[in-house]
């Protein structure tokens, strides 16, 4: 079997993770990037394909003809055709609930720098400020309390469980809206409702036709003057221009780690806005999280090869 990885430089950094080791199926070939038009030459005679954000067109697997499985170093997949693989007889699987632990993390991480300010103050530090205080203590800039505030949770999957917890700890209210709805403990509302009685709201479902954008000027409207959005899901799930316009308003601040168009181009309205912190698209990108993702892509790969594929998604 011919092993195709067409995107290694978006899971692995300066060699921290071992791809050799999926050589075990066959002959692998590892490629950092591939673009559309070396893609075709590139896995034309390959048997499988692993990729994390490759796009692969039904153009594309019609001329891959050998090709019977594509493995994702991810958990969406909508940069593959799957009616198109189905149509194909290509299995395509998927690598759910990798990174829990580490987006729950990181979207309290996007909480705590906007309510405790600690990039801001550690600038204050280093340009002089506290040297050059009056007093002891410096507090210019407002630091909010968690405890007692009402998160709420949009999408209640592994990652939104797990981001409920993490607020309980603190001591937070949690509201949760969700199209499925379980005995979880939390209290459940409506959409709108949520977005009203919410003093951070937290995205953490998956991207679809329906809920595009869904994150618009009117439900910005209805967030609390103050209230903080979190975006750890997928950008195109918000309207950009619409929350650029809440922000530079000042009804609202934001913390994201996912855009709509990645890499960020300059022309994104919420480049450099003050009141809008944007990580790069990493709270998945923790070493241990990446190290479970390689694994699950190999046991993937491990059992589609011994005829009992798992995490199939189409």
């Amino acid at each position: 079997m011919k092993i195709v990885i067409t995107d290694a430089d978006t899971i692995i950094h300066d060699g921290d993770l071992d791809l050799s080791v999926l050589s075990r199926f066959g002959q692998l070939e590892i490629f950092p990037l591939t673009n559309p038009g070396e893609l075709v030459p590139r896995c034309a005679d390959a048997d499988a394909v692993l990729c994390n954000k490759t796009r692969f067109t039904a153009e594309t697997l019609e001329k891959c003809e050998r090709l019977k499985y594509i493995g994702l170093f991810a958990t969406g997949y909508n940069n593959i055709d799957l009616a198109a693989a189905k149509a194909r007889g290509i299995t395509v699987a998927n690598a759910p609930g990798y990174s829990t632990n580490a987006v729950a993390q990181h979207t309290f991480a996007l909480i705590l720098e906007l309510v405790n300010r600690t990039r801001d103050y550690r600038n204050l530090v280093i340009e002089g400020d506290w040297v050059r205080s009056r007093t002891f203590s410096l507090f210019p800039l407002p630091i909010i309390e968690l405890a007692g505030k009402t998160i709420g949770i949009i999408g209640f999957g592994a990652i939104g469980q797990s981001v409920a917890k993490i607020a309980a700890a603190f001591g937070m209210n949690v509201l949760v809206h969700t199209r499925t709805i379980r005995d979880s403990g939390y209290n459940y509302a409506e959409l709108d409702a949520l977005l009203r009685e919410s003093d951070i709201v937290s995205l953490h479902c998956p991207l679809t036709e329906e809920n595009q954008r869904m994150m618009n000027a009117a439900a910005f409207s209805q967030m609390k003057r103050g209230a903080i959005f979190i975006n750890t899901a997928r950008g195109g799930l918000v309207d950009e221009t619409a929350l650029a316009a809440s922000l530079k308003a000042g009804h609202i601040s934001a913390g994201l780690d996912v855009l709509e168009t990645e890499p960020m181009t300059p022309e994104c309205p919420l480049y450099a806005l003050p009141n809008c912190v944007i990580t790069p698209h990493i709270a998945w990108a923790g070493l241990e999280s990446r190290r479970r993702l390689l694994d699950m892509v190999y046991d993937n790969l491990a059992a589609f090869w011994a005829g009992k594929a798992v995490n199939v998604v189409n």
